[in-house]
């Protein structure tokens, strides 16, 4: 999956929980959803060292596109501290910081894990939505197998 590719499925992840969120609560933005629900999943495969390292990784690497996410730090339990305050500043500019950050995890998870299993981890944590991103030239759209 290529940069553009993350960046698709970082995108469709958002507008899902996007869709998914409008009966809860309020305050809490898609991008926190989404992370929330990557941490429960990463943990579970990488462990919280292991897990706060590449979300602190992804991080460093999503600074450079989204200035915004300075204020933004990976706490001890692997979460995300400052990332629904900047939800109260600019809507666009926290959107983009969220599509910036989720498509450098995607992109490290890309790397460390392989397409399949990166794949599985998504659909095993959204199981209800499909999502139609393209993987790779080989193996043409991911699509919900279930």
């Amino acid at each position: 999956m290529s940069l553009p590719e993350s960046r698709h499925l970082a995108q469709r992840l958002l507008a899902y929980e996007a869709v998914a969120g409008e009966n809860s609560e309020p305050a809490e933005s898609a991008a926190f959803r989404v992370f929330a629900k990557l941490r429960l999943a990463l943990i579970t495969l990488a462990g919280l060292a292991g897990f706060r390292s590449l979300l602190s990784r992804a991080l460093t690497l999503a600074r450079a596109d989204a200035p915004d996410l300075s204020a933004v730090e990976v706490a001890a339990d692997g979460s995300l501290k400052g990332l629904d305050e900047l939800a109260s500043q600019a809507q666009e500019e926290t959107q983009e910081g969220g599509v910036v950050l989720l498509t450098q995890l995607i992109g490290l998870l890309l790397t460390f894990i392989g397409n399949d299993l990166t794949l599985r981890l998504v659909q095993d944590v959204w199981p209800e939505a499909a999502f139609d991103g393209r993987v790779s030239e080989k193996r043409g759209k991911l699509e919900r197998t279930r």
